[in-house]
């Protein structure tokens, strides 16, 4: 599934499916820069970042994009089914909730109001899909840029999780409260 979003003054936003190989040297750069820690990936090699798309990239249940932004890599979007993945035993999922992480590429040039614009993308993207009832997410409690990017776009927080790797913000948002938000 391909979808296309517009934001007025920023720009185009597409998604194709990420090649673990071809797109790792790019990724690595992404997840390894200081911005990107709540990815935590800090100290991944390039082969980590190949082996950990490679098992995303052979799991029904994990799928990774490589978001465009007016035909050039800005950022990338993995999307799960958290009854299966990242939140299972961690709360109770409904039929149609699809799990989701984004990530924008580090920049030398910030353009005012890019994340939410990806974000927003991200999620017309996911609700494209007349399967996918709510997003569900999981950032880390501690990233309070993306806390308000989500409730920005209608997420709902439900409560702390704990998760191996972290203290996360579990948040849900429905396909209405995402329209609501960003009329």
């Amino acid at each position: 599934m391909s979808t296309t979003h517009t934001t007025a003054g920023i720009g185009t936003f597409t998604a194709r499916p990420l090649d673990p190989l071809k797109d790792a040297e790019l990724l690595h750069g992404w997840v390894t820069h200081p911005k990107a820690a709540f990815w935590m990936m800090q100290d991944a090699k390039l082969e980590d970042v190949e082996r950990a798309y490679m098992e995303i990239a052979a799991d029904e249940h994990h799928h990774a994009l490589l978001g465009l932004h007016d035909g050039t890599p800005a950022f990338l979007m993995e999307y799960y089914d958290p009854a299966h993945r990242e939140l299972v035993g961690l709360y109770d999922p409904e039929p149609g909730d699809v799990g989701m992480h984004f990530l924008v590429a580090p920049t030398g040039t910030p353009v005012h109001g890019f994340t939410r614009a990806v974000i927003t993308a991200v999620m017309a993207h996911l609700f494209a899909d007349p399967t996918t009832r709510r997003v569900v997410v999981e950032p880390d409690v501690g990233n309070k840029a993306v806390h308000a990017l989500n409730a920005a776009v209608g997420f709902e927080v439900v409560g702390e999780i704990a998760k191996p790797e972290k203290t996360a913000l579990l948040s849900v948002c429905t396909r209405e409260s995402f329209e609501e938000a960003t009329r």
